[in-house]
């Protein structure tokens, strides 16, 4: 697929799912992508943290990539780039934040001197081969959220990334309804828009109305107070800041990541007025009622500094009484690992408040009245709805056809669409996958080593190690191991009914490579019978 006279759109991530964003513009033979992130495996990828888009089908047309766009500093946005912007060899185009974000990373994966990082400016157009890409400043939960609008000559699209509306931002001008609406006077084709809050009927809300909210919750507490929130969350950290001073609490920060988003946030002239901070030893040595710490692992991330807090294996200590808060919305899927965190803060007296019993938390993203809003301003021809589940672009189809735009298309990732010339229409359905970072090595998330290790974490494993003579009989006692069967206290009567089982195998008569797969089938048909579960069986038999 090389693109010809048209505009095209291929979502490699983002749309049917939340998280892992990445999508593709197509004209003139060339390829545009705008981000590139990552998503966080869940209990069906055992031993494995972070996902990365498969990119196979940009990589079989590298030479027709033109560059990455990049809307924000979210991990979702830009998460996958130290692992795959190297061999992807396009430079990098950010706004000043999001590019030392970039930075950070490229620099701890030793290839910042590898990939052409380029740093750009709101509302200043610049070229990439037939596209010409202008940020436009949108509100969102992290410095410097942009828009693009994406000029072909088939079309001008507006793709928003991550936004909200707020009239009272804490960090960051975005544009105003008038600067927005100039763009839709100029017309637009395609409206790319955020999914995620498309339920909502009610607006998101002001970052700025968060502060009294906290100011009352922590202001009432008499122990130490913890509130856990988005790392990159830049402006709920400003207004931490703020709530501590409010409160008259030293600040004590407890996570890497908000250390680097500290760090990059202060070099790009945010948070200059954030608090000076105090180190654990001197945080647990205070009263306590004098302390707040701000700590990552609001989504019950086990290695995040909430979790080890809970824990007890951290140098910050919460004991009964205490406080915390947590200032983020749940992401569906981590119901369990949050609450698994708060049953122990629970047994160990500590109290919780969630943005359901206060005003802790606003999202960054836009409800109802928002979308509409947009809607009017940018007047689109066709909406994309992208970064939701499948439920929420369909949902967002609906809604903006119900408020008045003329076509919507629902696409997943793979879905190839032509938004230009003519009515938009699906080309073909292009292959999309998943890559797991597994340790150091990046491999495919359906895989054989992924398969084998699901197979292994759900039914169990049993080793077979036999020494064979010349006419095929045992020559001494085979060793058996198992790991992770169910026979607990019968283990070792089950493995003596499994030797017996490779004997009577090895008496059967088989021969070469059939004689090792009659051992594994009996061996398995033993733990069937013992357990009802069909274990990885590895047999290795030794010629002496």
């Amino acid at each position: 697929m090389k693109p010809g006279k048209e505009l095209l759109f291929l979502a490699l991530g983002g749309s049917g799912e939340i998280g892992m964003n990445v999508n593709l513009y197509g004209c003139d033979g060339k390829w545009l992508m705008v981000d590139c992130g990552i998503t966080f495996a869940d209990p069906g990828l055992p031993g494995v943290d972070v996902i990365l888009p498969d990119l196979s089908f940009i990589e079989d047309r590298i030479d027709d990539l033109v560059g990455i766009v990049l809307t924000h500093g979210h991990e979702d946005h830009i998460g996958a780039l130290p692992y795959l912007a190297q061999d992807l060899g396009v430079p990098l185009y950010a706004a000043p934040f999001t590019a030392g974000l970039i930075r950070e990373k490229l620099d701890s994966e030793g290839i910042a001197d590898k990939v052409k990082l380029k740093m750009v400016e709101p509302n200043r157009p610049y070229k990439l081969g037939p596209f010409t890409v202008n940020h436009i400043p949108l509100a969102h939960s992290i410095p410097e959220g942009n828009a693009l609008v994406i000029e072909t000559p088939y079309g001008r699209v507006f793709h928003s990334g991550d936004w909200k509306l707020d009239e009272d931002p804490v960090l960051g001008t975005p544009s105003t309804a008038a600067e927005l609406e100039a763009i839709g006077d100029k017309g637009v084709l395609a409206l790319m828009c955020d999914s995620t809050n498309v339920f909502n009927d009610a607006a998101s809300g002001s970052e700025s109305a968060v502060r009294a909210g906290l100011d009352s919750v922590i202001g009432a507490a008499e122990g130490r107070v913890l509130v856990t929130t988005f790392a990159s969350n830049a402006a709920r950290l400003h207004t931490l800041g703020q709530v501590a001073e409010d409160t008259g609490r030293k600040l004590v920060v407890a996570g890497r990541s908000l250390d680097r988003i500290i760090k990059v946030a202060r070099a790009a002239g945010y948070l200059k007025d954030f608090p000076e901070t105090v180190d654990f030893d001197q945080a647990m040595k205070l009263p306590a009622r004098e302390v707040m710490i701000v700590a990552t692992g609001g989504q019950g991330e086990p290695r995040a500094a909430l979790a080890r807090i809970a824990s007890g294996s951290h140098p910050l200590k919460l004991s009964k009484g205490d406080l915390v808060v947590f200032s983020s919305k749940q992401i569906p899927g981590n119901e369990t690992a949050i609450g698994r965190i708060q049953n122990q803060l629970a047994g160990a007296g500590v109290q919780m408040i969630t943005d359901r019993q206060a005003h802790v938390h606003v999202s960054g993203h836009p409800g109802r009245p928002e979308l509409e809003l947009m809607y009017k301003w940018i007047r689109p021809e066709i909406l994309v709805p992208v970064h939701g589940e499948l439920r929420h672009l369909t949902e967002h189809a609906r809604f903006a056809m119900e408020k008045g735009i003329r076509r919507a298309v629902v696409q997943e990732n793979g879905s190839l669409i032509r938004l230009a010339p003519g009515a938009p229409s699906l080309v073909s359905h292009e292959p999309v996958g998943r890559l797991v970072i597994d340790g150091d090595v990046i491999l495919p998330a359906d895989g054989s080593t992924m398969q084998e290790r699901r197979r292994v974490a759900a039914y169990g494993q049993v080793s077979v190690a036999a020494a064979v003579d010349k006419r095929g009989k045992l020559a001494g006692d085979p060793q058996i191991r198992t790991q992770g069967l169910p026979v607990e206290e019968d283990r070792d009567d089950f493995i003596a009914e499994a030797v017996a089982a490779v004997e009577e195998a090895l008496d059967s008569g088989a021969k070469g490579d059939k004689r090792q797969e009659a051992v594994r089938l009996a061996v398995r048909r033993t733990a069937v019978r013992w357990t009802g579960k069909k274990p990885v069986v590895d047999v290795m038999l030794l010629a002496v």
